[in-house]
């Protein structure tokens, strides 16, 4: 950890030097406005950023034409307060350590707000050009180092990838909540995972069910693209995980998890109108269990598990509320049975999706002893 902080510093370091250089020429040739101190400097195509680190203040202008405008006003009532206060500091050491803690705050402020962005840019959905340049990003990569994405987007939120499409009708009826009361319920609930990892510099959540020693079932869109999955249960540790299964285009998973101790889940073919409970993770969230309906199972032409199609596939409806984070989570009946593995919402709202059993069987059975591939992450 010491050796890559040191990196960074010597990074930015070295970036703060030349960004210095080159911005003590540039207004001989661009027009800022009046009193912009520039401090850093960079280009890109016939554009170029223009930054004051003790204003906080951006200007973007085209090289071509020399004009521009502020992008980003910056804290110009704090640097005012600032100005002030440092005009009243007598010379000596207190205004060299005004100026030296002004200068280390700037920069660390400048490093949160360039983590900040391009954590925003990586979750903007459809931006697949935008989020390459993030990831290409020497000091975000830097950054990543010192604050590993699987750590620190645990910070803000993680996201699940999770598809809303349309498919047959949720069932009429609506949800029973006593089927939370079972006693079925309460004893599958230890065996309901949450599944965490890493995809293109994305932190993705999602549930996951306990089906056998050590074996967890999940969709294929939560681990789509990872290296770094990881499993944890009510009250333990993360264990790291490997997928012995991918099925993208039905949207499920097979993780091998060593040292997972839960015991595993059966399933039970599911009875269209009969109450569930829909168990899972929800945004990250603690354990939740949410009363549902069972649907109709039926072989449609939908979408696989990025939003590739049309594929022929087996899907479940039923009725409830299901958040993202829910992916992969089991719908359980009365007596603790999955009949289901939650895939995705209904566009319409009110209700979603889910992979029958011998879906979950068929991956099952092709799982190996081995890792498999995991593809690419979903865009």
């Amino acid at each position: 950890m010491r050796v890559r902080t040191l990196g960074l510093l010597a990074t930015l370091a070295l970036g703060l030097a030349s960004v210095a250089t080159a911005a003590a020429v540039f207004p001989a040739t661009i027009a800022l406005p009046r009193g912009f101190q520039p401090e850093g400097i960079a280009i890109r195509g016939n554009t170029f950023y223009v930054g004051s680190i003790g204003t906080g203040a951006v200007y973007r202008g085209s090289l071509r034409t020399g004009q521009g405008a502020v992008l980003v006003q910056g804290a110009s009532g704090r640097s005012s307060i600032g100005v002030a206060i440092r005009r009243r500091l007598p010379p000596g050491p207190l205004r060299t350590a005004d100026s030296v803690g002004g200068l280390a705050f700037g920069a660390l402020a400048g490093l949160a707000l360039v983590w900040i962005v391009g954590a925003v840019a990586l979750q903007l959905p459809g931006q697949q050009e935008l989020r390459r340049q993030v990831q290409q990003s020497a000091l975000l990569r830097e950054l990543n180092e010192v604050v590993p994405p699987q750590r620190a987007l645990r910070a803000l939120a993680r996201v699940d990838p999770f598809p809303s499409i349309t498919g047959p009708a949720p069932p009429a009826g609506p949800p029973d909540p006593s089927v939370l009361r079972q006693p079925g319920v309460r004893r599958a609930a230890p065996s309901v995972v949450r599944v965490l990892g890493t995809a293109c510099g994305l932190g993705v959540s999602g549930s996951g069910w306990v089906a056998g020693s050590g074996v967890v079932v999940t969709n294929a869109h939560v681990v789509a693209g990872q290296r770094d999955t990881t499993v944890d249960s009510l009250g333990g540790p993360p264990l790291p995980a490997q997928a012995i299964a991918f099925d993208a285009r039905n949207d499920v998973a097979v993780l091998r998890v060593a040292g997972l101790t839960a015991p595993p889940l059966e399933q039970a073919g599911p009875r269209s109108g009969s109450a569930v409970a829909i168990l899972g993770y929800p945004e990250n969230g603690p354990l939740t269990s949410k009363p549902g309906r069972v649907g109709r199972t039926s072989s449609v032409l939908s979408v696989d598990a990025y939003g590739r199609g049309p594929v022929p596939r087996r899907i479940m409806s039923l009725g409830g509320q299901v958040r993202p984070g829910n992916s992969g989570g089991p719908l359980v009946d009365s007596a603790g049975r999955v009949v289901g593995t939650v895939f995705a919402a209904r566009i319409e709202g009110g209700a979603g999706y889910a992979a029958p059993p011998d879906v979950v069987d068929d991956a099952l059975a092709r799982s190996r002893a081995g890792p498999v591939s995991t593809g690419d992450c979903v865009r």
